[in-house]
């Protein structure tokens, strides 16, 4: 099969604008993203989707690659779908522009569940980790997840779910890690499909796939760093840095 990693890069973050051209030690937070995904050798080609000339020429200065896209998509996934629909290509990784502390074991278990008999109907796939401090579970900013005995997706929110009615049973908190893997056709109809209820209320794109009858494989990691959607986010990850 053919891999190909595609990071959609904007610059005009609603929450935190220009925040992948934020400095995070010696490189951009953009640079960490594509450094680290490249490095992990799990790709045959790794490429930046940007909206911006000058995401763009940071990353095409300091030897990646990078395409120009139109600036009228909602989610990243539309993003590099654009892209994506040009190239020969089996497998799509969407890595979030704002993760720079890729990690190859995460993305290679990834990368797996497409293998094998069992793997042949899986159209997309997603990683998540458990959460544990009670107030990153209450916190709207961090995506939860929660899954069937299978792992397969029952549902994303910002809220807390499962909601802990019961106090004495014992709930797992997951974070959903916008890290994504498509078979192409799946992304491809992901753009055609309309923007969703669940998802326009939420701003959580792959409720798009849900709600359209595609449940989204969960890959437990472990820890994979902070994602930079605030800028206290990008004071931890220079912590977590040095």
């Amino acid at each position: 099969m053919k891999i190909i990693a595609m990071i959609p890069a904007r610059y005009a973050a609603t929450r935190f604008p220009a925040k992948l051209m934020q400095q995070l030690g010696n490189k951009t937070v953009i640079r960490h993203t594509y450094d680290n995904t490249k490095a992990t050798g799990l790709f045959d080609d790794v490429v930046v989707v940007t909206d911006s000339d000058i995401i763009y020429n940071e990353i095409v200065s300091n030897g990646g690659k990078a395409i120009m896209s139109s600036k009228e998509h909602e989610s990243g996934s539309d993003r590099i779908a654009e892209a994506a629909a040009q190239l020969e290509v089996d497998i799509i990784v969407n890595v979030q522009g704002d993760e720079p502390f890729v990690k190859k074991e995460p993305l290679k278990k990834l990368l797996n569940v497409f293998y094998g008999n069992d793997g042949r109907n899986i159209q997309v796939a997603s990683l998540m980790q458990e959460l544990k401090d009670e107030k990153l579970i209450e916190d709207a900013n961090y995506v939860k997840v929660a899954v069937d005995k299978n792992f397969n997706s029952l549902f994303f929110s910002r809220s807390v779910i499962p909601y802990p009615r019961d106090k004495n049973v014992k709930s797992i908190y997951y974070e959903h890690i916008g890290v994504y893997a498509f078979r192409k056709q799946a992304l491809l109809n992901f753009t055609n499909w309309a923007i969703t209820p669940l998802e326009a209320a939420e701003k959580i794109e792959c409720l798009r796939y849900l709600e359209n009858g595609i449940p989204l494989k969960m890959v437990v990691t472990n820890y994979m760093g902070i994602e930079i959607d605030t800028p206290e986010d990008l004071q931890k990850a220079t912590a977590l840095l040095k």
